[in-house]
């Protein structure tokens, strides 16, 4: 006999039908989600490793170019063909795009030239490179009390000593706060690090940031007077701190030779220059011939894109990448 299901019971097996339906549907769409999100990131993946490759490839062909370029004119470089700065477009298989600019690596400050000597052993404090990094600030109409200061904090950061400088900042001025760090006590590796230097705000940093670069050596920055342009006229102007305003530089800039300066002798003897009270190094500083050289690159292929700043040293045929970042 069949037994009769309570009233208060019937539809219980279609409810429980219906939960285990979705049950069933919830776990089916999370594992068509993490399935969606696993081909997205293995596309990602792909595209950016090809986006990689392209870019070596570009790297491979600027060296070529530069090559090219020292080639046709070993003792100088200079302006001419409109390369310095110019941005080149390069179609690239699969349909990705690459964007290329070379620029004069070395028209820069070099935020390790505060410091000399052999990272290996030991790193001392320059006072050409604290002082040109001061004027240069100034010339960016940085307050001078707010450049002297991190000036001689970035002194501070690359000496190997735990002995803070006038107005300058070691360990003890960095370990007070919620996220506490150490002076990295060698050479800057990124230029980022001079937004941990003491008295360094984020608009000083923002305002300082196009006109400095990390070499891989404490030299002073090897600026060449014959592809510097007169809007880099802070760059000159830092030569010679309180010396040189950066209107003079301009000048100076805008009257260069038409076929560039022959030598430093020439560039010396330019009547705003002669009677300059100049440090022996700083006067040995300018170049008439670039060896680093600034390569930024951009790849977009799909909805990727990847960017690499590399800088290139052509010291030396054939030239080589000495440094090189990445981002995405």
């Amino acid at each position: 006999m069949r037994k009769r299901v309570p009233r208060g019971e019937r539809g219980a097996a279609l409810l429980a039908v219906l939960l285990l339906v979705v049950v069933t549907g919830a776990i089916a769409a999370a594992a068509i989600e993490k399935w969606r999100l696993s081909r997205a990131i293995a596309t990602n993946v792909v595209a950016l490793e090809q986006a990689r490759a392209h870019a070596q490839g570009v790297e491979q062909l600027v060296i070529l170019t530069i090559d090219d370029m020292i080639a046709r004119q070993p003792e100088r470089t200079t302006n001419a063909g409109g390369w310095n700065g110019a941005v080149r477009r390069i179609p690239m298989p699969g349909g990705a795009l690459a964007e290329a600019r070379i620029s004069d690596g070395g028209n820069c400050f070099n935020l390790n030239s505060v410091a000399e000597g052999d990272p290996r052993t030991r790193l001392s404090r320059r006072n050409t490179g604290v002082a040109q990094f001061t004027g240069l600030m100034i010339a960016l109409e940085v307050p001078e009390a707010e450049a002297r200061r991190i000036a001689e904090a970035a002194a501070d950061w690359v000496d190997s000593d735990a002995r803070a400088g006038p107005l300058g900042a070691e360990d003890g001025a960095f370990q007070g706060g919620d996220a506490p760090y150490r002076t990295a006590n060698t050479l800057f590796a990124d230029i980022g690090e001079a937004q941990s230097l003491a008295g360094m705000t984020p608009e000083t940093y923002a305002r300082l940031r196009p006109w400095l670069c990390v070499m891989p050596s404490t030299e002073l920055s090897p600026i060449n007077v014959n592809t510097l342009l007169p809007e880099q006229a802070p760059l000159l102007a830092m030569l010679a701190p309180g010396q040189i305003d950066r209107q003079r530089a301009a000048r100076i800039l805008a009257a260069r030779p038409a076929g560039a300066w022959d030598n430093l002798v020439d560039f010396w003897r330019t009547e705003s220059l002669s009677e300059l009270a100049i440090p022996l190094d700083a006067q040995l500083q300018p170049q008439i011939r670039t060896r680093w050289f600034a390569l930024d690159l951009r790849v977009t292929l799909m909805d990727s894109e990847f960017s690499e700043r590399a800088l290139i040293d052509a010291r030396i045929q054939p030239s080589r990448v000495a440094l090189r970042r990445w981002t995405n």
